[in-house]
């Protein structure tokens, strides 16, 4: 997911790796946060694969300052990781969101509408963070309020993503 945020953010515009890290912050750093043993290995291996350009501009006081950009190869990973995500992608929230950041990229609304669907089908399939006798327990059905809340709260957001889901499948789908 850190390489999908690194090529997402750089089709926008070519950041320097302290306006890159800040982004990513913002994207899943209160949930993931990145660390700058993370970040910029990741980013080493990007420029070693070809999908990154970087150059040295003066910085602000005297360190210059690398700036980075994608390359063409980049643009073609980029669209590749957004066409075809991993199913870790699809089913795990914030991995899911940052997918959803950089969907705009992927020019062709029938592959963006296919990547929406592989979500709510994932979605519509009955699931609990409980188990009674292997099937999932319910909100109702729990006696512990806390549980309960747990359970309340996913439905809620479960319900409201589906809604979304369909509606911009909908709306994709008319556009292509």
């Amino acid at each position: 997911m850190l390489e999908l945020s690194i090529l997402g953010f750089l089709a926008e515009e070519p950041l320097h790796g302290y306006e890159l890290k800040a982004r990513i912050k913002a994207l899943t750093g209160h949930v993931r946060p990145v660390s700058d043993g993370a970040l910029y290995p990741a980013i080493t291996r990007l420029v070693t694969a070809g999908r990154l350009d970087q150059h040295q501009e003066d910085g602000a006081g005297a360190a210059p300052r690398r700036v980075l950009s994608l390359t063409d190869e980049g643009r073609v990973d980029l669209l590749e990781r957004l066409r075809r995500p991993r199913q870790p992608e699809i089913t795990d929230h914030v991995r899911f969101n940052t997918v959803l950041a950089f969907l705009r990229h992927l020019p062709d609304r029938g592959e963006q509408a296919a990547v929406l669907r592989r979500r709510l089908d994932f979605l519509e399939t009955p699931t609990s963070f409980f188990y009674a006798e292997g099937r999932p327990v319910r909100a109702e059905e729990t006696g512990d309020l806390f549980r309960q809340g747990m359970l309340r709260v996913a439905r809620a957001t479960g319900e409201a993503e589906r809604a979304w889901l369909r509606e911009a499948i909908e709306q994709l789908t008319q556009a292509s």
